[in-house]
């Protein structure tokens, strides 16, 4: 049961320091505790943990013009960050986190601003069936991580400009751009400042579990944030490996997109690489390497994926399609 409320605000706007603070308040997290965690990024694109980064991505426009890619730790898709965004982290042990009662706070804050905000499907906000709010979500050390984006007043020309949706994905939406998907609250609540929302996240978290939240005390340059930034600011983290292969297919299902890179040789698959915008982040490298040394046929890989997911009920579904897409493909 959460007896404790936390807040945070976050002062810098690197991502990589801001991913890096996450990262370092989760271990913080103590039994009863619920940590609300506001965070700003300038100019950034930030991916989910198993995406292609260039698939998603103008990377070189966006560093050309001096932004940042960032890659997370949770599941998820890719999305656009500026000063006229606000970020949210909810953070608490496995046994209270509770995504309802979070999305409620998001929800309930909009709609004090008089803002008819709704939750639709598994992770986002929208307001007229417009998207103002993605989540993601991963646990880590008994401690669980929801985390989303609030649109209040961001730059969507930039956003169109960097993210690369594919065309399935947005097939699936029912729209033809990533702008025609997306709203800024200040069209329904004109005025509305980040300021703003932060009172009103404030004023809805306290009122959705019954307590007065206190502030955290957190360095936001302690040492370990420091180490921390420095990888997920790494080449390495951020782009993954990025050698052509030599087989490729694609696909979209109810939980998400994929892609699946393979180089195989010799009838037997060297390396395997699956990107995905799947909210059950493990669930994808684990497939991946289960292909690693495979025998380059249908059969073969659809058994190797099945094993894979044994004592993962959640994961079977996945697992299934894509075999199924492989057998359409070979």
């Amino acid at each position: 049961m959460v007896s404790r409320l936390l807040a945070f605000i976050g002062q810098e706007h690197d991502p990589y320091h801001n991913l890096a603070l996450e990262a370092c308040l989760m271990g913080r997290v103590q039994p009863g505790d619920c940590v609300m965690y506001l965070w700003q990024n300038q100019h950034t694109v930030v991916i989910g943990r198993n995406q292609d980064a260039f698939a998603q991505c103008n990377v070189d426009a966006l560093e050309g013009d001096g932004g940042h890619l960032a890659r997370r730790l949770s599941g998820g898709g890719a999305v656009y960050h500026d000063l006229g965004n606000l970020n949210f982290t909810f953070l608490a042990r496995e046994g209270e986190y509770d995504v309802a009662r979070q999305m409620n706070v998001i929800v309930s804050a909009a709609r004090a601003l008089g803002i008819r905000a709704e939750v639709s499907g598994r992770n986002d906000a929208t307001v007229d069936g417009r998207k103002f709010s993605g989540n993601a979500f991963y646990k880590s050390g008994g401690v669980a991580c929801h985390h989303g984006t609030l649109l209040i007043d961001c730059d969507t020309q930039q956003m169109a400009k960097y993210l690369r949706p594919s065309r399935l994905k947005l097939a699936s939406k029912g729209v033809d751009s990533v702008r025609a998907r997306v709203a800024n609250l200040v069209e329904f609540c004109p005025g509305l400042s980040v300021q703003g929302m932060h009172q009103a996240l404030k004023h809805a978290f306290e009122a959705e579990y019954g307590l007065g939240a206190h502030t955290l005390q957190m360095d936001e340059h302690a040492p370990q944030v420091i180490q921390k930034a420095q990888f997920f600011a790494s080449d390495t983290w951020r782009l993954g490996q990025v050698a052509p292969c030599n087989w490729h297919v694609q696909g979209r299902f109810d939980w998400g997109e994929v892609s699946l890179a393979l180089w195989q040789e010799n009838g037997a698959i060297r390396q395997a690489r699956l990107y995905s915008d799947s909210m059950e982040q493990e669930a994808i490298p684990l497939m991946a390497a289960s292909l690693e040394g495979c025998p380059f046929s249908r059969q073969a890989m659809a058994m190797r994926l099945t094993e894979a997911v044994q004592g993962h009920d959640q994961w079977v579904p996945i697992a299934r399609d894509i075999a199924a897409l492989i057998e359409k493909s070979l």
